[in-house]
């Protein structure tokens, strides 16, 4: 049988009533069913995978005169200069004018060789003289003021890192940059505003390569596996310059048959890494000057010399890399 609105009305109104007065201690009320924090959820901030999605570009703007058209680009690379954030900005977060949000990002000062991981969340600066501008908790952990170079660099960090600036804390340190490499960033700062470093083949030397996950920043010579360190490019070596970044390109080698690359002799249990390199030429380049050769671990190109029968032998050698440009060369036993 079907109840009279008004009695469905009456109804209503006494469940509420005794809804309200199961709150009043004394009145004998039921306990819930359902947890406080079960209560708070629909009104929490989302924290998980799910908040970086989806990703928004959005529409060209203009500043100055001048259009800025957002763009889901992944091998984005610059130098140019921070700037300060709006003051409600929290966590360790950025604005940047063209990439995606939210996207992230490694943030170098130029000054230090520090580098941290910032969340872009913003559109903006809304300068052109700037290249990114970041929230006072990001730059109290990079520790830099109003104009401070940097270099900005697109990167793909694992979930554990995400979750934390979802979180508002801060994701885990990155390896400072070596002096080396911070000389080289420093002269391709444009005087104001920024210049990107993807465009580096266009003066003769070869293009930074950022387009290899940013999980990916070094590999363990021994296990061939990546490891949390600096990023690998093609003109860095391991966190540092590689002698092709400031030296000419040679001319173009006589065409030759398809031969595998030189391997190692059998005899001798130790190499001297020069460093690893996600371009094949850049690679083959390095191997050239060092008299090494080429060992592919995944994407990526080790350069080795060797092998040498004797620890002594391996020093030597290795005194003669690191002589040639290439600082972060190391020693390693084959087996």
């Amino acid at each position: 049988m079907r109840l009279p609105v008004r009695n469905l009305i009456r109804f209503g109104s006494a469940a509420l009533g005794f809804a309200l007065a199961s709150c009043v201690p004394g009145a004998g009320a039921v306990e819930s069913e359902l947890a406080p924090s079960d209560a708070l959820i629909a009104n929490a901030v989302p924290t998980g995978p799910q908040a970086d999605y989806p990703v928004v570009v959005g529409e060209p703007f203009t500043i100055d005169g001048i259009t800025h058209t957002p763009v889901d680009v992944l091998n984005y690379d610059e130098v140019g200069y921070a700037t300060i954030d709006e003051p409600g900005a929290i966590g360790i977060s950025a604005a940047h004018r063209t990439l995606p949000l939210p996207s992230y990002v490694e943030v170098t000062s130029l000054e230090s060789g520090q580098t941290i991981l910032a969340r872009v969340e913003r559109r903006g600066p809304m300068t052109n003289a700037r290249l990114i501008a970041l929230s006072p908790d990001a730059r109290g952990q990079l520790g830099v003021s109003e104009g401070t170079p940097v270099r900005v660099r697109r990167v793909n960090p694992p979930e554990e890192d995400r979750a934390e600036l979802r979180a508002g804390r801060t994701a885990s340190l990155r390896m400072e940059t070596p002096p080396g490499l911070l000389d080289v960033l420093k002269r391709k700062l444009p005087a104001v505003g920024s210049a990107s470093l993807s465009r580096a083949e266009t003066e003769g030397a070869p293009a930074l390569d950022a387009t290899a996950p940013a999980a990916i920043r070094s590999v363990d010579p021994d296990s061939g596996m990546p490891s949390s360190r600096v990023p690998l490019e093609d003109d860095v070596t391991s966190g540092t310059l590689a002698a092709t970044s400031t030296a000419p390109a040679p001319p173009p080698a006589a065409a030759k048959t398809s031969e595998p690359d030189p391997e190692p002799s059998a005899a001798g249990n130790y190499v001297v890494q020069a460093g690893a390199y996600s371009s094949k030429a850049a690679a083959e380049r390095v191997a050239e000057s060092i008299g090494g050769y080429l060992e592919p671990v995944g994407r990526l190109w080790r350069v080795r010399a060797g092998p040498f029968a004797t620890r002594g032998q391996a020093a030597a050698a290795l005194a003669k890399v690191r002589g040639a440009g290439y600082s972060g060369a190391q020693i390693f036993t084959l087996r």
